[in-house]
């Protein structure tokens, strides 16, 4: 399923597994919160370990992202009896800190499903106090410029967060998916254009969460 000039909302969750927890547990999480892509409102579903945390504020280990088609449907989906009994029995029993970050992402052009084996590169930006409404228009129009910029991206989404009961003060976020990890490194060693980037909002930010995570492969069949 692909959108050609279409909207979706995201919908994103950093865990904080306790650093004591049995893998075996960690793994039941990791499987029942993958297992959700049977919900009828759910278009895509992945959540698994973070690859690397560039944050310094948070630690956070594990990640979900998901997309709907309506906020409808991610109410729907966050109330239906199988999510709350992964959440009950899963989730909450083994994790010590939970962030979520919702947003409308409009003119999503690509894949709804990221290919396996994508990177995502995930950044929630939390601004200083008193800024003009201007600001957040400013700051997500340079995200969105950020594509053009580096031509590793191969689809980039971002919003305003519209769920803030568990975003810590974070009001904006991106995704950026790269065909691989490879790709995300040649970014990162473009030091210069990351500087130009960053230089065009850092007056703006309080603070940034920035964590790089890799869609998993299939399983394939044992030899």
């Amino acid at each position: 399923m692909s959108y050609s000039s279409n909207q979706a909302i995201e919908h994103i969750v950093l865990f904080k597994v306790k650093d004591d927890t049995d893998p075996s547990k960690v793994n039941a999480m990791v499987s029942g919160l993958n297992g959700l892509v049977s919900l009828d409102q759910v278009l895509h579903i992945s959540a698994g370990p973070i690859l690397r945390n560039r944050s310094s504020s948070f630690n956070f280990t594990h990640i979900l992202h998901s997309r709907y088609n309506s906020k409808d449907d991610l109410s729907a989906y966050s109330l239906h009896p199988n999510h709350l009994s992964v959440v009950k029995e899963s989730v909450l029993p083994i994790c010590e800190d939970i962030m979520a970050v919702d947003w409308v992402a409009q003119d999503l052009h690509g894949p709804v499903k990221p290919p396996p084996g994508s990177a995502l590169r995930v950044t929630f930006l939390k601004l200083k106090e008193n800024l003009d409404d201007g600001v957040k228009s400013e700051i997500l129009g340079v995200i969105k410029g950020i594509k053009d910029s580096f031509g590793q991206i191969n689809q980039i989404s971002c919003g305003e967060n519209f769920s803030p009961a568990r975003a810590k003060g974070y009001s904006i976020a991106s995704l950026a998916v790269f065909p691989g990890v490879g790709e995300i490194d040649a970014v990162d060693s473009n030091q210069e254009l990351l500087d130009l980037q960053k230089e065009k909002v850092r007056d703006y930010l309080e603070s940034v969460v920035v964590v790089d995570y890799v869609l998993p492969l299939p399983q394939s069949a044992s030899l």
